[in-house]
């Protein structure tokens, strides 16, 4: 069964930007702004969009005001220090220049071609982004950004979620098994140390397939506000998680792949809890006003996590 859909509900177009911020973005681009279409992928507030200059060249720009969504404002100012640190050999779209007056933070990229991998995953489709994933984690460790500037990793709340109402209603096993989830999250912390950057949110909603380069040169890797220092193999089970989702056996994956074929058993286990343990947390805590959308998606990915898991058990 596909997730849900894989965008936010609050985008706004281009055209929505106050003039004043469209016409500093134009000074930046060197050029005007003659055409704009807002793209899917990704659940951030604010405009994410294709434009189209006067020149003929297409960036992608994606904007926010601090004042209706400050966590989403210092989400795009940490992947504006995260981007403009990667190395030109990592397959993520080059940070063309960036605006932020106080109020609104924009980031403009270089627009690659290519589009969101077809859920359910395709078997080939997933190959290649998985020896994407693995080449980029060579290619960042050491991580070129200094730890200080990244994100804390979103893992972790089971222990949030003694007593929840909702927890049954996600997963009726995690609420029969919650001491076992707290304890295998606690182990997660030793396990992941380790000096790779990680994607932090590597989900197909953030990556792009070029129909014209079928090999692992055609990925791209977008949206990096989640960036964080540690062990390699986080963003591995990340990607292998969310197979299940498609009806795939992730284990084949995992046994296969060279930075997970080795892992110990019980890190494995602890990774898988303390992923499902964020996006449930996020599920059932959520309040009346967050975007369905997010949650459904959330929801999904930690069952997924959590049903692995289980066949583990």
């Amino acid at each position: 069964m596909p997730p849900p859909p894989a965008t936010g509900t609050r985008r706004i177009a281009w055209e929505a930007l106050p003039p004043r911020v469209r016409s500093a973005l134009e000074a930046v681009l060197g050029a005007p702004v003659a055409g704009a279409a807002s793209l899917p992928g990704g659940f951030s507030e604010g405009v994410a969009a294709r434009l189209r200059l006067a020149t003929g060249q297409d960036v992608f720009l994606k904007a926010v005001s601090a004042a209706t969504a400050p966590a989403i404002a210092g989400f795009h100012r940490r992947e504006r220090a995260v981007t403009s640190r990667l190395p030109s050999a990592a397959p993520v779209p080059r940070l063309l220049g960036a605006y932020d007056d106080g109020t609104w933070v924009a980031l403009l990229f270089e627009h690659v071609t290519g589009a969101l991998p077809a859920q359910p995953w395709r078997p080939a489709d997933l190959g290649r982004v998985l020896a994407t994933a693995t080449g980029l984690a060579a290619t960042l460790t050491p991580s070129p950004v200094p730890r200080a500037e990244t994100a804390r990793p979103r893992l972790g709340g089971w222990s949030d979620l003694r007593g929840a109402p909702g927890l049954a209603r996600v997963s009726s096993w995690a609420a029969g098994h919650l001491d076992e989830l707290i304890a295998l999250e606690a182990a997660a912390a030793e396990t992941l140390a380790g000096d790779t950057l990680l994607h932090g949110d590597l989900y197909p909603f953030n990556v792009l397939l070029d129909p014209d380069r079928p090999g692992p040169g055609g990925v791209h890797v977008v949206d990096w506000p989640h960036a964080w220092v540690g062990a390699a193999h986080a963003d591995m089970l990340t990607l292998m998680a969310n197979a299940v989702l498609s009806g795939l056996d992730p284990e084949p994956l995992r046994r296969t792949n060279p930075l997970t074929a080795d892992l110990p058993r019980d890190t494995v286990d602890a990774f898988l809890a303390a992923h499902a343990g964020f996006l449930v947390r996020l599920a059932v805590t959520a309040g009346p006003g967050a975007d369905p959308n997010l949650i459904a998606m959330a929801t999904a990915l930690g069952r997924a996590s959590l049903e692995w898991l289980e066949s583990r058990r």
